[in-house]
Formats: C-alpha cells, sequence, structure tokens
C-alpha cells in the first residue's frame, strides 16, 4: 500500500530539510519529543517514541528517505522487522517549499492510519511552525 501527499510550507527546502532532520528542531515544531541521527544509516525516533526507523538516505535541501514504522510506545505498533520506506521530497514552489509525502510498502492495517496522520503530525506542524517563525 502507499500513500502520496503534498503540501506547500511557507519556507525554503533547506529550512525544511532542517527541521526533518534534527530531533531539537522536529519537538519544536510538532511538540513532541523527537531523536534523529545526522547520516545515513542511523537511526531515529519521532513523536515520543510512537514512530522509529533508520536513515535511508540524506540529500540536504531535497529529500529525506527512511526505513519507518510504528514503534511499541505506539498504540498499535508493527511486529519486529516490519518497516515501510517514506520519501520526503523538498522543491521550490510558490516562494516556499512543496512538500511531497511518497510513504510505499505501508501494511494494510496501518495505511488509513498513516494518510490520516500525515496532515496532523507532519504538514500542519510544519505550516504552523514556519508561519510562526
Amino acid at each position: 500500500m502507499s500513500i502520496h501527499q503534498e503540501a506547500v510550507i511557507a519556507a525554503t527546502p533547506e529550512e525544511v530539510y532542517g527541521v526533518l532532520t534534527d530531533g531539537d528542531r522536529f519537538a519544536a515544531a510538532t511538540g513532541m519529543p523527537a531523536r534523529i541521527g545526522k547520516h545515513e544509516g542511523e537511526e531515529f525516533s519521532l513523536f515520543g517514541g510512537r514512530v522509529e526507523g533508520r536513515l535511508i538516505e540524506l540529500v540536504p535541501g531535497e529529500r529525506i528517505v527512511q526505513a519507518w514504522r510504528f514503534a511499541n510506545e505506539h498504540p498499535e505498533p508493527w511486529e519486529a522487522g516490519v518497516y515501510s520506506v517514506a520519501r520526503f521530497t523538498l522543491a521550490v514552489r510558490d516562494g516556499g517549499t512543496e512538500f511531497v509525502i511518497d510513504h510505499d510498502a505501508i501494511p494494510p492495517w496501518a495505511e488509513e492510519r498513516i494518510e490520516v496522520g500525515y496532515p496532523t503530525f507532519y504538514r500542519d506542524p510544519l505550516v504552523d511552525y514556519f508561519a510562526a517563525a
């Protein structure tokens, strides 16, 4: 199963990338604790441990690819070894950043929860964070 969502954020791609790759800034934007490694292959934990994974690809200001899963702090944790692939693509658009989410290999039982959650946990907090800056 896969998800595709888009939004425009009033910030540069580099600024949005910076929030998505820095645990303290991500926590400030979302209001939930986060820990994010700095290099490909390193681990991350978001939303107070509800989501975890590993950074697969980092292209500053352009793209972040993650092996992504619901972790033990989530009400519906995934079985050990089950991961999906989340790709966040950033591009200049209309004086801001086109923020594109492509999330693939989602277990069928989790697709609706993730699709509904992206606006609440990613898009809206990022839009609000940069609007307030």
